[in-house]
């Protein structure tokens, strides 16, 4: 697997067709899970991926300890979180949060912002304007 793939992992296979489109039309490969193991594993042989969409209707907490599970990992990949109805405060291991009754064009657009930035900034804090709207 190459920088050019985007690991999506959902909980909600309902939702999920809509987004992986949205996801396929960025011209990056997609590789999808709806499995928290079958995720971890593959993100622990994807050294080089261009970035991790989470969205999951988990528990908040719970999505956020996998979050930060997944930076422990590898701190360079980007991480947008498309979860839950609001997250007040972004915490430093994820780069960008995207609520699920934004339009997906909101989340296409942050994604392909942060990777069309240079990769230097892609550490454990990126900056503030990856994490506002698009």
């Amino acid at each position: 697997m190459t920088g050019d793939t985007i690991l999506y992992i959902y909980d909600q296979a309902a939702r999920s067709d809509s987004v992986l489109a949205a996801l396929d039309a960025t011209g990056y490969d997609v590789v999808s899970t709806n499995s928290s193991n079958q995720a971890m594993a593959l993100f622990l042989v994807m050294h080089s991926a261009a970035a991790v969409v989470l969205d999951l209707w988990a528990r908040e907490q719970t999505t956020l300890d996998f979050a930060r599970r997944l930076r422990a990992i590898h701190s360079r990949v980007p991480i947008v979180l498309r979860c839950c109805e609001h997250i007040d405060l972004l915490p430093s291991w994820v780069d960008a949060y995207v609520s699920p009754g934004d339009p997906l064009e909101k989340l296409t657009a942050i994604l392909q912002r942060m990777l069309d930035a240079d990769p230097a900034i892609h550490d454990h804090q990126l900056s503030d304007c990856h994490r506002c709207s698009a």
